[in-house]
């Protein structure tokens, strides 16, 4: 993915995530789904078709992780792919802490990334540049292509909209609304991550529309107190073409 936006532990309900995955849109891609045919039935989650892994999962159990890259001057490039990250620890039995840990000795083959992992009762954050695994307490979080928190326009507003749905009834149309937002923000606000200055803003969109490359899903992940979850995922084409909506209750 390359936006997230997610409560932890907060009005009641241990997890409310939103998230936008932006794409060229020639890669193959599968559209959520369980993953009957792999022998993991437990597991619900779109699927990269070219390299085999996922950006975001959840199982029946509750175990879910979501990934995002990093996006940087000078980044490293790995040969694994980070996707395999994700179907890890979704398709494992680790806890999330002695996951992560596990990882940190095998960060040099995977080009930077940010890495979430947890269940019911904990969170764990990985930022392969700062290889130090950490336990999330209870708040309001964004992620993008840099650090935790990091004070990119297009993170800020989703994480600020995201605050203002907490206490209130929002169903799934108006927090994956949230998600539509395809302004550019000005130049002056803009990071510098490699990439110059055409793409840095197209890439400050929230949604991004494009003919070869931009959003190509947006997805909300709900746990509730109960346990239940409720998993929805819209899919576009280029130029945010829509293409269809899937959700489950779980």
């Amino acid at each position: 993915m390359c936006l997230i936006a997610f409560a932890w532990q907060l009005s009641g309900r241990p997890l409310l995530l939103l998230g936008n995955r932006d794409e060229f849109h020639a890669r193959p891609t599968r559209p959520a789904t369980f993953w009957n045919e792999e022998g993991h039935p437990e597991l619900l989650a779109g699927k990269d078709l070219e390299a085999g892994g996922t950006w975001l999962g959840v199982t029946r159990s509750g175990r879910f992780a979501a990934l995002t890259n990093i996006r940087s001057p000078g980044a490293r490039r790995g040969p694994r792919s980070r996707g395999s990250l994700v179907l890890d620890y979704l398709t494992g039995r680790s806890a999330p802490e002695d996951y992560l840990n596990a990882l940190v000795d095998d960060l040099a083959g995977y080009a930077g990334f940010n890495l979430l992992v947890g269940n019911m009762q904990q969170l764990w954050y990985l930022n392969s540049d700062e290889a130090r695994p950490q336990a999330l307490t209870p708040g309001l979080y964004g992620l993008s292509n840099a650090a935790l928190n990091s004070p990119w326009p297009k993170l800020q507003a989703l994480r600020q909209g995201l605050d203002q749905h907490l206490d209130s009834e929002s169903d799934s149309d108006a927090l994956l609304g949230l998600l539509r937002d395809s302004r550019e923000y000005p130049d002056e606000q803009l990071p510098d991550s490699g990439v110059g200055l055409e793409w840095e803003r197209r890439l400050s969109a929230t949604f991004i529309r494009g003919e070869d490359y931009g959003t190509r899903a947006s997805s909300l992940l709900a746990i509730d107190a109960d346990g239940s979850i409720t998993f929805v995922e819209r899919n576009f084409g280029p130029n945010g073409q829509e293409l269809g909506e899937s959700g489950w209750i779980l």
